[in-house]
């Protein structure tokens, strides 16, 4: 059995906020701190310690909030500084902690640093970004990295006759982390919110803030041209060290750093604890990838064979040397009911699928509105979307001339305003989320039936199923600590896994089959001595070793 470190970080479960859609307070229409602190008692009632809010700061919402114009001010929308310190204060004290999002890749195109930065060459915020002479006499831009976001990854500034360097959107410049002054700018926003008392950051794209010295032309493909040349770049462990022994080392926080393009062994080299750890967590993508080819837009049928083996090999890769963040939905991603779940057996396949993450090693993250089990909204014109990434896509598959059925059928599974609809609190006026006369964006249809006020009343909802489950784990530590070996990984059905911890065993079985799924016990189990602790169909029971796993069934038996 391999040594594992206890630790708080590791025995909480998170909640994340999308705050421009979670609750509005002050009725117009979009969400924000009031709202907060009206539904932290909800929140702590879901059973979970700790809120991730995605950025609240200062922004021109270009990105919604992954734009920041001041890294030390509330966005005036969500409210006031005063504000976060009351739901700060509030927060903590209902035992739960607070985690910031930290985006220091790039800034917005608004922030001080980035309007200083184009007044000249001698201007001391100027190196701050990547400003480059374009080629052939300025006509071309400095090379031909593309933007995750579908388009060329430079800017033309007509005043300073340069190129800067964006690769998000075009209002998202990054910032020059190679500049020593720009790493100092960065430990004193991190010291700002750490004094203030939040208790950590989920560090947004992390693996970007070093770029290959140079930056030399990538390797033309499709999707991100030159995203060799700017994940994982040559000073990315420097830097990371250099935030951690500064400033994060000095309290007590924790950090979960966002990689795009991450694998076990990569991570490691980030999350591994031990005096070179520079993070506690990272988030990947590459378990929410078994539909599709790195982006969701590139759609394949869903493969449970794949889902598993990635699974597999962050569970056995990581324990006992690392910390696993665990997820299924959050703001970047459509809902996970539509992608790997059944619209038709909602209920039975979300209760499945939070069983089938929440029961392994790692600390869960939960976003809004999938503990009620939220669906994508399918919205099928492109003038009803918000998200730059969709209309950015939309714009590229018009290139690539697919049809605009063609188009708008991706949109429609994959956009990441699936995941930004106003979080639906009852089944009345605009779904509760505001008072007022509209929300400032779409709300699901289905609120009228998918609703919390609806959940709260239904002991066998959603809602309640994720209760238990997070009750579960913190009451049994085979759930947080023991190791995994998965069986079946070859069934196309079923995903099926053991935890094991100081002599307690617990088997975990999920059906991924909208169908009754012959199920056989494992060797070396007799469910006749286990005890069924969690069951997501009323009428499951002890049946035999043997038996029939209704659509989207799962249970948990422990030893």
């Amino acid at each position: 059995m391999a040594d594992i470190k206890k630790h708080w970080y590791k025995e909480m479960a998170v909640y994340q906020i999308w705050p421009r859609s979670f609750k509005d307070g002050n009725g117009d229409g979009i969400g924000d701190l009031k709202g907060v602190l009206s539904k932290l008692d909800y929140i702590k009632s879901l059973g979970v310690d700790a809120v991730w809010f995605s950025p609240l700061y200062k922004s021109p919402q270009k990105d919604y909030g992954y734009d920041i114009s001041d890294y030390r001010d509330i966005a005036p929308e969500y409210g006031t500084l005063d504000e976060f310190k009351t739901v700060l204060d509030e927060c903590h004290k209902r035992g739960l902690k607070v985690i910031m999002d930290m985006v220091v890749n790039h800034t917005s195109d608004q922030h001080e640093w980035f309007l200083e930065s184009k007044k000249g060459h001698d201007n001391p915020c100027h190196d701050y970004y990547f400003w480059r002479k374009g080629k052939n006499g300025g006509k071309k831009p400095p090379n031909n990295w593309r933007s995750i976001f579908s388009e060329p990854a430079w800017k033309y500034d007509e005043g300073l006759g340069e190129y800067y360097l964006h690769l998000f959107a075009t209002e998202q410049p990054d910032l020059n982390m190679d500049n020593p002054k720009v790493r100092e700018e960065v430990k004193d926003i991190m010291r700002f919110w750490l004094e203030m008392g939040v208790d950590g950051f989920r560090e947004d794209v992390i693996t970007f803030i070093s770029k290959k010295e140079n930056l030399p032309n990538g390797i033309p493909i499709p999707i991100a041209t030159g995203f060799e040349h700017y994940m994982g770049g040559p000073r990315l462990h420097e830097y990371l060290m250099e935030f951690k022994n500064d400033v994060l080392s000095k309290y007590d926080c924790m950090t979960v750093g966002e990689a795009p393009m991450m694998t076990p062994k990569k991570a490691l080299k980030h999350i591994a604890e031990g005096p070179g750890q520079e993070l506690n967590m990272m988030f990947h993508f590459q378990h929410m990838e078994a539909d599709s080819f790195l982006t969701s837009w590139i759609r394949r049928p869903f493969n449970l064979k794949k889902l598993k083996k990635v699974y597999a090999n962050w569970q056995e890769g990581l324990y006992g040397r690392a910390w696993n963040a665990l997820y299924i939905e959050n703001h970047d991603q459509p809902r996970i009911i539509d992608r790997y779940g059944s619209l038709e057996f909602r209920e039975a396949s979300a209760k499945m699928l939070a069983a089938m993450y929440i029961c392994q090693s790692g600390t869960p993250f939960i976003y809004q509105g999938q503990e009620i089990g939220m669906t994508n909204i399918n919205l099928p014109e492109i003038g009803m979307y918000d998200d730059v990434s969709t209309i950015n896509n939309y714009k590229l598959g018009q290139k690539l001339r697919l049809s605009d059925k063609t188009i708008m059928k991706l949109a429609m599974y994959a956009s990441r305003d699936n995941a930004r609809t106003p979080v639906q609190w009852t089944g009345g006026k605009n779904a509760g989320f505001t008072g007022g006369e509209k929300a400032w964006f779409h709300i699901n249809p289905n609120y009228t039936e998918i609703n919390v006020e609806a959940a709260e009343k239904d002991e066998n909802s959603i809602l309640n199923f994720y209760r238990k489950l997070l009750k579960f784990r913190k009451e049994n530590e085979i759930v947080i600590y023991g190791d995994y070996k998965e069986h079946y990984p070859d069934s196309d059905k079923l995903f099926v896994y053991e935890r094991n911890y100081e002599g307690k065993r617990m088997l975990v079985i999920c059906s991924f089959c909208d169908k009754p799924c012959v199920f056989k016990t494992p060797e070396g189990f007799d469910l006749g001595k286990g005890r069924l602790e969690i069951a997501s169909y009323e009428n499951a029971g002890n049946t035999g070793n043997n038996f029939i796993l209704q659509p989207y069934e799962c249970r948990v038996y422990m030893f």
